[in-house]
């Protein structure tokens, strides 16, 4: 039985990276490779230590392929968003299919600041514009 479960999950893993893979030569920007590599290393990987944790049935081993899987959720997509800011900042250009671009006209060049929706220093608290807020 752990023989099924193992090449099951091998062989699920070596498909989405096979995938990914695929889609890593389609796609036709920087964001959209990077976005279906997070989530091929993500998921392949969590899926083949799973795999290694099956076959070892060992408590130590699993433990740290639990740990390792838990790590990999935790930083991969934080990563990854790190990576597409700091290209969108230095200028890598997006498809010209995309129809949405949050951070146009928000980071400052000079400051290195990101502004959220409008500008906090005009409507921020204390502004002569700041309105006020009931919850």
């Amino acid at each position: 039985m752990n023989d099924i479960i193992i090449m099951v999950l091998c062989t699920v893993a070596a498909l989405v990276i096979l995938i990914a893979a695929i889609g890593i030569v389609r796609m036709p920007d920087f964001y959209l490779r990077l976005s279906v590599t997070i989530k091929a290393a993500t998921l392949g990987t969590g899926l083949l230590l799973m795999a290694a944790a099956v076959f070892f049935g060992d408590i130590s081993v699993n433990t740290k392929a639990i740990a390792i899987v838990f790590f990999l959720l935790l930083t991969t997509p934080v990563a990854g968003h790190m990576i597409s800011r700091a290209a969108h900042f230095i200028g890598v250009k997006q498809w010209k299919g995309s129809v949405l671009d949050e951070l146009k006209g928000k980071y400052d060049k000079t400051t290195h600041g990101l502004e959220s929706g409008d500008n906090p220093r005009r409507n921020g608290p204390g502004s002569e514009n700041a309105q006020e807020q009931t919850f």
